[in-house]
């Protein structure tokens, strides 16, 4: 307390009062006069305003001269830009920001779309989305906030709409169908009975026939289910991820200077092995050029799909992981003790003999190399080799690609990659998702919400570069 303060003076002070709810003023406040010059939905807007939306393929971006008018994109796109910076994914969250939060307002100057229109947008525009993604990446490289000479590659996985209980193991299949078909035909039977009562068709009616159509599309999926997989039957696109239930395989590029995303994608493969190629080349677009490191981590070892890199100038850094020889309970020897002699296309063992090619195996991509059994029968070292009677040693059929991928994987070339593209990872699961889960079904819908977390994740960072100020000049010049 302070000492020329006393009791009873304390006993006399109020709370701090605001102004009445009735009172008016003789100079109302413009919602402008709440926005500071630096506030980020003045960059949203510059940047939404630098946009060719008819361009770009955004709907209704051109309003017709007869009937209602529609809603401007523009002011659709500010608004989901917004929400996905804000963690507010829901069309219907974003319906009711728009009649009370006072930044939004500004954005859409106090309009207030209903959430199916919000909806419709997103769920219509999922290309023109990821183009406006890519101009803005453009941009970033124009105005060298992408520094185009190491990007990381890294996936991870995000949850799918559809609940684990709707995935049918293999063995399931067949009960799931004729579930399917028992149900189908009550539904059936009770239209049939409504039809027999010649009673006009009403609510109860059309939800039955909503029913029966869903029961259908399900039997088609399972109808269609490649043998021996696991299928989900209320989103058949996904894939069943180990310990996460129905997804899908999210990829990134993410540049090295300030971990701008340069290209993503979205995939329904449970691995990377595959991406290597098709992410080195989308990110070589995205950079207008085909010469710069691309580093990621073992689950990318693809030796076919690095060599097609390496001829188009991309140098490629992936950790290679070989397969140990488990024969003999590890004993044998490895082969790597095992020199390859390219002149002679054959393997030279530890005594100097040699392997010769025997066959391919196209579908694993594996030549195999074997020893004469005379060799191996009079050979000293037999006993620690091979329990067969000739040993065997197979090579990639892009075995020098790997070597050469591997080799240059160096742990300063790893490190780089950790400290690229784990954070923008972080950033779109809790940061904008607020938890790696989809909205939208199907992975046209997948992608139209990475595009748009993307962007909004790529705003972010540029602003953390060099600030809202430069960022929106950068804009209005571009």
């Amino acid at each position: 307390m302070p000492r020329n303060v006393s009791c009873g003076a304390l006993l006399l002070m109020g709370y701090v009062q605001g102004e009445s709810r009735c009172q008016t003023t003789l100079f109302p406040v413009s919602l402008d006069d709440l926005m500071g010059p630096d506030h980020v939905c003045r960059v949203i807007a510059a940047f939404v305003a630098s946009l060719d939306l008819a361009a770009l393929g955004f709907t209704k971006a051109r309003a017709k001269a007869t009937g209602r008018p529609p809603y401007d994109p523009a002011d659709l796109l500010m608004l989901y830009l917004y929400g996905y910076l804000n963690r507010i994914r829901s069309s219907r969250r974003l319906e009711r920001e728009c009649a009370r939060n006072v930044e939004v307002m500004w954005l859409l100057n106090r309009l207030a779309p209903d959430h199916k229109t919000i909806a419709e947008f997103r769920r219509c525009n999922g290309g023109a989305l990821k183009r406006a993604g890519a101009s803005f990446v453009q941009l970033c490289v124009r105005t060298g906030l992408v520094g185009g000479q190491w990007v990381a590659l890294d996936g991870t996985k995000f949850q799918a709409v559809a609940s684990p209980k709707a995935i049918t193991e293999p063995e399931q299949i067949a009960q799931m169908q004729q579930a399917l078909e028992q149900r189908m035909a009550q539904y059936l039977a009770e239209l049939e009975a409504t039809d027999t009562q010649e009673r006009s068709v009403c609510a109860d009616t059309q939800a039955v026939r909503a029913a029966l159509a869903e029961l259908e599309r399900q039997a088609q999926v399972l109808r269609e289910a490649e043998p021996g997989k696991r299928v989900v039957r209320t989103e058949p696109q996904a894939v069943v991820l180990k310990g996460k239930g129905p997804g899908y395989n999210v990829q990134t590029a993410v540049d090295a200077q300030h971990a701008i995303i340069v290209a993503h994608d979205v995939n329904a493969q449970a691995g990377d092995n595959g991406c290597l190629q098709p992410m080195g080349e989308a990110a070589a677009q995205a950079l207008q050029q085909d010469s710069f490191h691309l580093v990621a981590d073992a689950g990318y070892a693809n030796g076919e799909q690095a060599q097609v890199l390496e001829d188009q100038g991309i140098e490629v850094h992936v950790p290679v992981k070989r397969a140990v020889n488990n024969q003999g309970d590890g004993t044998l020897l490895d082969r790597r003790q095992f020199v390859y002699d390219a002149r002679r296309d054959a393997y030279v063992c530890p005594v100097g003999a040699l392997l010769h090619r025997k066959q391919i195996q196209k579908a694993g991509k594996v030549i195999i190399y074997s020893a004469t059994a005379q060799d191996c029968g009079a050979c000293i070292l037999k006993s620690g080799c091979t329990q067969a009677s000739q040993r065997m040693v197979s090579r990639h059929l892009f075995e020098a690609a790997l070597e050469r991928i591997h080799a240059q994987a160096t742990p300063e070339a790893m490190r780089l990659r950790r400290c690229t593209v784990e954070h923008p990872y972080a950033a779109l699961k809790y940061q904008i998702f607020e938890k790696p889960r989809f909205l939208l079904r199907g992975l046209a819908g997948a992608q139209t919400e990475i595009s748009l977390a993307t962007l909004a994740y790529n705003l972010k960072r540029a602003i953390n570069a060099i600030g809202p100020s430069a960022l929106m000049g950068r804009l209005r010049s571009a």
